[in-house]
């Protein structure tokens, strides 16, 4: 039989005012109590609520207890059990899941007659369900709230029935006072009630709708209520889109309404909450209009157009409710409850600019968290460095990525067009530190690498020429040079490394430029350790090294502090170290490295001066000089990148020489994690086990590297510079860069395109489809257009236009493309691809010398070969050291599974 109601409604509705929502006398039974959510919300409510479930029900868990700190709730299997246990409830709280809804909303009438209220957090319930469960409630006289609610609650009677509103300390939020809440989202219904504290408001009943596509107590319940309770002098309710609830509301009371979702207007599919889709006439700015009409406003509010009456204002931002409620209020002659609590300005207790230099208004400031927050963070900001999450790694990489559409790969965030703008001293500084250095930290940068290019009588550079001697291809000669220069090699400087960073990770310096009163920590240090940071009789090199810094005209506080440790003569391990931790102060501060890769800076650093070092044969390594060129003079005057140059071609680049060779250098450094030799390194990481990173080789891990290039990864950059050399050995060509070298570019073209022509259909004639193909020209990404380019290729060309750089070799390359159409080889236009950029580059480089016969064929591909390695030697660093802190042992194994067997 049908039970009467509040006479205003044509259904059941059987609360006549807010303040009969969540009361003191209310008693709750929790279905599915011991469920994840329940288990931790139902405590907080209980406690908070003075103890108001009595019990829960998990089926096969009768006898188990819901511990609080008031007092243990009973859990029983059914409704029936705890009921027959002599336990009462009026109000029953639903957690099951969205197919037990139904049945569980059942069993609570079938066997309580004296239920009023359901309150249902489940949510996404079948329209069907809710229907049925409506028809249930609304036949036995039952209030019901949700679903796909977080509940209700009352400040005034200190009542949480329900879901997390408040969250875990409900009375910090929900304060007594004048204005009552209603709002389709849960989590919102208590940023809200926080909200209103700061303009001294606070709440009497809230009330969190739910968003199903049903909802039960609904906004036209919410407002007869309101009537009806004289503590609520005020509303505020949040609306998403979909659904007619909000149309036609008779509003009494001033009230803010907060309108959200004005993009969902598009959506096809529900996005956040199940009814928060519109369809005809239902979506956000209909309801702001509906909304605007009740209060007789023609606007939304905002801090900048405060648009209200004396009945309300529409807001769709959360954040001008207090303001907006607090305008509206005065119009009626009311004050706030109680005086402001905070204020919403940001409060940033982190803050991290990404080493970006940003305006101030955007700067926000650090405060001070509140207790106990403040001391964890104080413990948080201790832990100096990155931290990153253990991940298999095999074909992953935090470091690289390609994209696959455009075949633009990036390193950490920098693509590899970019980063060929750029000198080689300064993207191994990038590959490891993740940010390009300032000039200072060049200067420093080629200080440190240049001090160890010289490899007079070493034993790296011994293996390196026995390797040559044997034939070996250059990978393989730089193999065993790296292998020599272990961890041994460097373990002076990575002590002092270590040392540094002990006494000053707690400095609160965040850049080696600060100032920093090292007083007491000098004071601390003891004779041995003193000792250690002194340069011996016999250490040359520190004197040089330290006499080039000084030159600088700045100060590092590490270079300072071993100065003064060591009486004005550190080592050269003292300085090396204190090089490198002034270049990763900063970043390791801001948590972009760790503290197991500034550590190994300098092993990292010892390395990249051995590959372009041992590069050279011995004959070029003289005890004062390498190449030619005086130590101190290198040290003193070098660039990296001219250094490495010197060393492959034998002399000093010229001012367009060395940009093009840094764009060389830059173009090769990644293609992805995928590559062989990414693949390589990464596997000699693997193989260490970098879940204990000491114990990692990073040596081993370039020579990985290494053992993974060869002929056809690495060296074949030698295929097109030996079709190039064909076609120009004859021509009389001496200078690939004038413009005016009087070749008919487009003859030698067509001539070679005639004669492919009639080549290819040969070898399709014979059946022979493994026919020789033209190296640099066509790409399988950039095809299939009428002109194709390979936009890696057209960047660097604009480039060189834009400097006005001529290439004669690239000049032909776009010529010949054409010749291959107009000789009917290609049904389009091929493109060049980036690999011809290479090649040309190489080639205009080493051409007066080749073609002077100073450099033989076999020269030119070595130098070739080389080149490749010393910008992959870049990418491969950054995966080394991504893989070392991220990485888990031995994955990049491939699982049995995966591998199959060929007979």
């Amino acid at each position: 039989m049908h039970k009467e109601g509040v006479k205003k409604f044509p259904y059941y509705v059987g609360i006549n005012s807010l303040a009969e929502i969540a009361t003191r006398e209310d008693r709750v039974c929790v279905f599915n109590i011991t469920g994840n959510e329940s288990k931790t919300v139902t405590p907080v409510s209980h406690v908070y609520s003075g103890g108001n479930v009595v019990f829960g029900t998990s089926p096969g868990r009768s006898g188990q207890v819901v511990e609080t700190k008031i007092g243990n709730i009973p859990v029983f299997n059914s409704v029936k059990e705890g009921i027959k246990a002599g336990l009462k409830f009026n109000t029953a709280v639903i957690y099951l899941p969205p197919s037990g809804v139904k049945d569980g909303v059942a069993e609570a009438v079938r066997h309580n007659p004296d239920l009023k209220k359901v309150i249902i957090l489940t949510e996404k319930i079948s329209v069907n369900d809710a229907r049925i469960v409506r028809a249930i409630c609304q036949t036995n006289g039952i209030d019901v709230f949700g679903g796909n609610c977080l509940g209700v609650a009352d400040a005034w009677n200190k009542v949480r029935i329900g879901g997390a509103l408040g969250g875990n300390k409900p009375e910090e939020s929900l304060v007594k006072g004048s204005i009552a809440l209603f709002s389709n989202s849960g989590n919102f219904t208590t940023t809200i009630a926080v909200y209103l504290l700061t303009k001294g408001w606070g709440t009497t009943t809230s009330i969190s709708s739910g968003k199903d596509v049903y909802i039960h107590y609904a906004p036209r319940e919410f407002f007869h209520a309101l009537d009806n309770d004289s503590r609520s002098k005020a509303a505020v309710i949040y609306t998403e889109p979909g659904g007619y609830y909000e149309h036609g509301l008779e509003i009494n009371k001033p009230t803010v309404a907060c309108v959200v979702g004005r993009w969902k207007a598009r959506l096809t599919k529900a996005c956040g909450h199940a009814g928060s889709l519109a369809g005809s006439g239902d979506d956000a700015k209909a309801k702001e209009q509906w909304y605007m009409d009740y209060f007789g406003v023609d606007g939304i509010y905002t801090p900048q157009t405060p648009i209200f009456s004396k009945k309300g204002a529409v807001v769709t931002n959360i954040a001008h409710i207090p303001e907006a409620l607090t305008k509206v209020m005065e119009l009626n002659g009311i004050k706030p409850d109680f005086e402001a609590k905070g204020d919403l300005s940001l409060k940033c207790w982190f803050a991290n600019n990404a080493g970006l230099a940003i305006p101030s208004e955007l700067d926000a400031p650090v405060v001070r968290a509140e207790s106990p927050y403040d001391e964890q963070i104080d413990h948080i900001n201790k832990q100096v460095g990155a931290q990153f999450p253990r991940q298999a790694m095999k074909d992953a990489s935090g470091a690289s990525m390609m994209d696959p559409n455009t075949q633009v790969t990036k390193l950490h965030n920098v693509t590899m067009l970019d980063a060929s703008k750029r000198s080689l001293e300064e993207n191994l500084y990038f590959s490891l530190l993740k940010r390009y250095p300032s000039e200072y930290e060049r200067a420093l940068l080629n200080v440190a690498f240049n001090a160890y290019l010289n490899h007079a009588d070493d034993a790296a550079n011994i293996a390196a020429d026995a390797a040559r001697e044997s034939e070996s291809s250059p990978n393989t000669v730089l193999s065993a040079a790296i292998s020599i220069i272990g961890k041994g090699r460097v373990k002076g400087a990575i002590a002092v490394s270590n040392e540094l960073l002990e006494l000053f990770q707690n400095s609160g310096m965040v850049s080696a430029a600060d100032a920093c009163d090292y007083k007491e920590i000098l004071k601390g240090l003891s004779a041995d350790a003193r000792k250690a940071l002194t340069a011996s009789k016999d250490d040359s090199l520190s004197k040089v090294i330290l006499k080039k810094i000084d030159s600088l005209g700045k100060k590092s506080v590490f270079i300072e502090f071993v100065k003064e440790a060591a009486g004005g003569k550190p080592s050269t391990d003292a300085l090396f170290a204190a090089i490198w931790m002034t270049l990763g102060w900063e970043p390791l501060i801001k948590r972009s490295i760790s503290k197991v890769t500034i550590t190994a800076l300098p092993w990292y650093s010892r390395i990249f001066s051995s590959f372009v070092g041992c590069s050279v044969t011995g004959a070029k390594h003289k005890k004062d000089s390498f190449c030619g060129i005086k130590n101190d003079e290198l040290i003193n005057d070098w660039t990296f990148t001219d250094a490495s140059f010197l060393g492959l071609i034998g002399r000093k680049p010229t001012e367009i020489e060395r940009f093009e060779f840094s764009m060389l250098l830059g173009l090769i450094i990644s293609n992805g994690p995928g590559t062989i030799s990414a693949q390589g390194c990464k596997g000699g990481v693997s193989a260490d086990g970098p879940e204990d990173p000491h114990r990692v080789q990073i040596n081993k891990a370039f020579i990985g590297f290494l053992t993974h290039t060869g002929f056809a990864h690495g060296g074949n950059g030698y295929e097109a510079i030996a079709f190039l050399i064909d076609r120009f050995k004859s021509t009389g060509l001496n200078d690939p860069s004038n413009k005016s070298h009087n070749l008919n570019l487009k003859a030698i073209a067509d001539e070679y395109a005639k004669g492919y022509a009639k080549y290819k259909a040969d070898q399709k004639a014979f059946g022979n489809i493994e026919y020789l193909k033209i190296p640099c020209v066509n790409h399988p990404i950039f095809k299939g257009k009428e002109v194709n380019f390979d936009p890696r290729e057209r960047f660097v060309a604009s480039l060189f236009e834009e400097k006005g750089i001529y290439n004669v070799f690239l000049d032909f390359y776009q010529n010949l493309v054409k010749a291959l159409f107009d000789a009917k080889v290609s049904s389009n236009v091929y493109c060049v691809n980036v690999d011809a950029v290479i090649a040309v580059i190489l080639l205009k480089i080493v051409w007066e010398a080749f073609n002077s016969g100073k450099m033989s064929d076999k020269e030119v591909e070595g130098a070739a070969f080389t080149t490749f390695l010393y910008g992959r030697m870049i990418g491969c660093a950054a995966e080394i050291d991504d893989h070392i802190n991220r990485g888990r042992n031995m994955d990049t194994r491939t699982a049995a599974s995966k591998c199959s067997f060929v007979g």
